[in-house]
């Protein structure tokens, strides 16, 4: 097991397109993640120009948590991500960024600290506009279409249902963890969400 490091999560990004025409595809998993937690801690999305985003606050176990959602399609979400974190003096390694994932079935979900963006644009753009790769990441497991061709197709298309009540199910274990993240304790986080 790597070490990592401690510092509680303030920010967390949730990846996607915006706009209706995307809101229910595989590549939005990031939204639907930060929209949960929205809802269940009753925050409310705004949009605010100078984070190229959608924002919200929440307060999670009296500590305060920024919700981002980058109005600026996946490819540029580096942008939003990078001025919202320079403004409220956010670390790296004090960011989750979730994402969907192509290497995990639906239904699973997974934290891990660092790495590479393995292909994927959102999250090369992050590492590119904020010098490093040290962040969180929660990878929403949405599946492989089994070929290199159809990824794109694939994730702008929408999950079956079986697939769709997967991924839900695990949106809402990740959940149930954010009072670790905004406290620091990744590694029961990964515990809890890494053994069901």
């Amino acid at each position: 097991m790597s070490s990592h490091p401690t510092q509680p999560i303030r920010l967390i990004v949730g990846l996607g397109n915006p706009g209706t025409d995307y809101a229910a595809t595989r590549h939005n998993a990031g939204f639907w993640f930060v929209d949960l937690l929205a809802e269940r801690y009753g925050g409310v999305f705004k949009s605010e120009s100078k984070f190229h985003g959608q924002v919200c606050r929440i307060l999670v176990k009296g500590r305060e948590c920024w919700l981002l959602k980058p109005s600026t399609f996946m490819n540029r979400s580096g942008q939003s991500v990078s001025s919202l974190a320079r403004y409220y003096k956010i670390g790296l390694e004090e960011t989750l960024v979730a994402h969907d994932e192509l290497d995990m079935p639906p239904g699973v979900v997974r934290l891990k600290f660092g790495g590479g963006h393995a292909g994927h644009n959102g999250l090369r753009d992050i590492v590119s506009a904020m010098g490093g790769k040290e962040f969180w990441r929660l990878r929403i497991g949405i599946d492989h279409p089994g070929s290199a061709r159809e990824v794109v197709n694939y994730v702008l298309g929408r999950p079956s249902r079986p697939d769709a009540e997967a991924i839900s199910r695990a949106l809402d274990e990740a959940e149930r963890v954010l009072p670790d993240l905004v406290e620091g304790r990744f590694q029961i986080a990964m515990n809890a969400l890494h053994s069901s």
